[in-house]
């Protein structure tokens, strides 16, 4: 139970942090717009409330194990897949991307549902290789087919490097989870970070020179280096304990993207280092229960689904506030259950829903702890075995008394003594014959005793 527990809390503090900061940071934008101050506020809480429903149905109503490969996961999977091949298609393009398409007049982001997709199916090709005993060629090209072929098909149409870092975080860490041996992990990986780095071409490039410089933009500062710079700046008016809450300076529309991708500035400059240390604690909370939760799972799917989703949640986080510090090239990726936004954070919960499932599913028993239990000891009778055996334990008794000078007589006596009073009277009511000859039996052994004490004591004087 701690696991889950320190997962819900953690989820629901950096829930709540959300929601406040996304107030903070967005008041002065909204009011510039011309719409309410608490428009986007409003919209972060609808689809907190959503997704908490939808979080809670999957953990408490769905078993994981329908996503191992039947109709749910065909059907989420394939939902998936048709939305990122929408985008090229009806796609809309905001901030010089083509990322988003709009559904019922909401904007929908498809990357953030792919990611999950993509997850879960490389926790399922893993389970079936290890238990199913799957061929490896036979793995190799589900891996192709349901992970591999639609990450390339996100890279190249939406040139969305931030998503597919994300994503390999977590296929990485479900071949991790699963004991997957290093000598297949590494070569992949420094195949990975070949094409990474055969990709940073054109714009790319001159966003890794920017994020090394960002002054040195061509525009003094006031170019691509702009936003770094801005959020630079949030941070050193923070100092230790922050301006304040609501205090914040560089959401009056200097610092872009305030609510949504550099919202962890906002954090730092109005609550401060304490305040931006409380949400990287809160994120390794997380962190530490999602991965208990999977090394409890009941089985390899559970402990790989649960841990790639933990690992790709955290790494995301931690990926916003490296770009948000300079640690790391901009990427535009959200702060999970933070910025704003519905597609991040309807998408941050179902992940949480999904590890909590696995948490949930560890209380049942796996079909082999059900059959062990009902597992019952059956004593087989032998008859001349058991005969033997029961006449060497007559025989046993037999040599015993002889042995220690024991008479038949002192056995019923000491048999007598150990009775109660009660079933001595019953007994002498029901057997009175009985009873004088275990009265004269008692009587004889009396004697005998006293005789021999008598007998030792004489030679000990001698």
């Amino acid at each position: 139970m701690m696991p889950r527990i320190l997962l819900v809390v953690a989820t629901i503090l950096l829930v709540l942090i959300g929601l406040v900061m996304v107030f903070s940071a967005s008041t002065i934008e909204a009011i510039s717009q011309g719409d309410g101050m608490f428009s986007y506020v409003g919209k972060q809480a609808l689809f907190v409330v959503v997704g908490g429903v939808i979080a809670f149905a999957l953990a408490k109503f769905i078993p994981y194990h329908v996503w191992q490969g039947g109709p749910w996961f065909w059907i989420g999977w394939g939902a998936a897949m048709l939305m990122l091949l929408a985008v090229p298609i009806v796609g809309t393009e905001i901030l010089g991307a083509k990322r988003w398409i709009f559904i019922g007049g909401m904007s929908i982001q498809p990357t953030e549902f792919a990611k999950i997709a993509l997850v879960v199916a490389a926790a399922g090709i893993l389970h079936r290789y290890r238990e199913e005993m799957k061929s490896g060629r036979d793995t190799l090209v589900a891996a192709a087919l349901l992970v591999v072929l639609p990450l390339g098909f996100l890279y190249v149409t939406q040139s969305d490097m931030g998503s597919a870092i994300v994503i390999l975080m977590g296929a990485f860490a479900v071949m991790w989870v699963g004991e997957v041996p290093l000598r297949w992990i590494v070569p992949l990986f420094l195949v990975i970070v070949v094409v990474g780095v055969g990709g940073m071409v054109g714009y790319r490039a001159d966003r890794i020179s920017v994020w090394l410089d960002p002054w040195n933009d061509g525009y003094g500062g006031y170019g691509t280096g702009y936003q770094m710079i801005r959020s630079f700046y949030a941070f050193a008016e923070g100092g230790l304990f922050g301006v304040g809450l609501g205090n914040s300076r560089e959401k009056f529309l200097y610092l872009p993207e305030a609510e949504t991708d550099f919202i962890f500035s906002v954090i730092g400059e109005e609550l401060g280092l304490i305040g931006a240390l409380s949400v990287i604690a809160l994120f390794l909370v997380v962190l530490f229960a999602g991965l208990r939760i999977a090394h409890h799972a009941p089985d390899a799917f559970g402990t790989a689904m649960a841990g790639g989703l933990t690992v790709m949640l955290v790494g995301q986080a931690f990926l916003n506030m490296a770009c948000a510090t300079g640690i790391f090239p901009t990427t535009g990726k959200p702060l999970p259950f933070i910025s704003s936004g519905g597609s991040s954070v309807l998408a941050s919960l179902f992940i949480v829903g999904l590890i909590m499932s696995v948490s949930v599913g560890s209380n049942v028993l796996t079909p082999y702890e059900r059959r062990r239990n009902d597992l019952n000891v059956i004593r087989v009778e032998h008859p001349g075995r058991d005969e033997a055996a029961g006449s060497g334990r007559a025989e046993r008794v037999r040599t015993r008394g002889e042995r220690t000078g024991e008479t038949d007589a002192r056995r019923r006596s000491r048999r007598s003594d150990s009775a109660s009073p009660s079933s001595r009277a019953e007994g002498r009511r029901k057997t009175p014959g009985a009873s004088s000859r275990d009265e004269d039996a008692l009587r004889q052994s009396r004697r005998e005793r006293a005789r021999q004490r008598a007998l030792d004591s004489e030679r000990g004087r001698r």
